[in-house]
């Protein structure tokens, strides 16, 4: 086949990519109210674009699994401008509000309430001691959990909300750079933007307090560190090509899944753009049930996680890894 007869199918696939990555460009920051509650979240309206995932090896304290960088193109979707906060988290735990769904109309899916299982109530203060006051990120919740919430929270609004894949993190966090930390290489001014070790007084604080990278997100890093829907693979970018559309590595066992960000109990090196972190058992080293429980660690106050809202409404399947695990 000669060049020339090749030339309409290539302009087919070209403009399919041009319509799948522009179609939703007219995307705006939103606030997500939720039916019965006088809380509401935030999103912010993230572009369609192409990045370098990954650390190059010049850069310092640079982990193996952060390797090889390969470009990463994504779709545009919404953000949580915040890390859910107890305050949030907790109309999904005590389910008062059930009955109180949002508007019928404008709803992407319809997913029956009652049918979605309920998160324990936990039999000791999960915060372990350092509060579950307005404005303080839920932690020591699993993934699973994670992923029920966005199950609740899209049955009571009509949008698909689900965790971040880690590339969309990554995106995120990056703001349009390609340095270690949106701001640079050198840690020295995170403290601008970031509760870490070196002066959080190990414990969690309120949202926002910081500022904000240059997409306007609060606390990507550092806080609590964050969960993302992929299953945690030392070497996931080797196996990928040298371009990638939308990767996700889906989660086919409970042990180890990618967590980001850094949190408020670590060093600076474990809050770069590219750091990432893989879940373990430990974090669940105190729950005494067995089985131990699906929805609590008893461990990990330093993870929580915030949401992503797809324009479009991925099929069953999707949906299925999305919310599975």
């Amino acid at each position: 086949m000669h060049l020339i007869d090749r030339l309409p199918l290539f302009l087919f696939i070209l403009m399919g990519l041009t319509s799948a990555f522009s179609q939703n460009e007219n995307l705006k920051d939103f606030t997500q109210n939720i039916g019965g509650s006088k809380l509401n979240i935030e999103m912010i309206a993230i572009p369609s674009g192409s990045f370098n995932m990954g650390s190059p090896t010049s850069e310092n304290h640079r982990n193996l699994d952060e390797g090889p960088v390969h470009e990463v193109t994504l779709n545009s979707f919404w953000i949580s401008k915040y890390e859910i906060t107890w305050e949030v988290y907790n109309l999904f735990v005590n389910r008062a509000i059930d009955d109180s769904e949002n508007p019928v109309t404008n709803r992407d899916i319809d997913i029956d309430i009652d049918a979605i299982s309920g998160a324990t109530i936990p039999y000791v203060d999960m915060s372990l001691g350092m509060g579950t006051s307005e404005g303080l990120p839920v932690g020591n919740v699993t993934r699973y959990a994670a992923t029920q919430f966005c199950k609740w929270l899209s049955a009571k609004t009509g949008h698909f909300y689900r965790l971040p894949t880690e590339a969309e993190w990554e995106y995120c966090a990056r703001a349009g750079t390609s340095t270690a930390y949106h701001f640079g290489d050198d840690p020295k001014i995170l403290d601008d933007f970031a509760w870490f070790y070196a002066n959080s007084e190990d414990t969690y604080h309120q949202v926002g307090q910081k500022s904000p990278n240059p997409w306007g997100l609060f606390d990507m890093y550092g806080n609590v560190a964050e969960w993302t829907l992929d299953q945690y693979i030392p070497d996931a970018y080797k196996e990928r090509k040298n371009s990638t559309v939308s990767p996700f590595e889906i989660a086919k066992k409970t042990y180890p899944i990618s967590v980001r960000g850094g949190s408020y109990n670590d060093d600076a090196e474990y809050l770069r753009s590219a750091a990432r972190l893989g879940s373990n058992e430990n974090w669940k080293m105190r729950d005494p049930q067995f089985p131990k429980s699906k929805w609590w660690n008893t461990d990990a106050p330093f993870v929580g996680f915030r949401i992503v809202r797809d324009p479009k409404v991925p099929n069953e399947n999707e949906i299925n890894h999305y919310w599975g695990q």
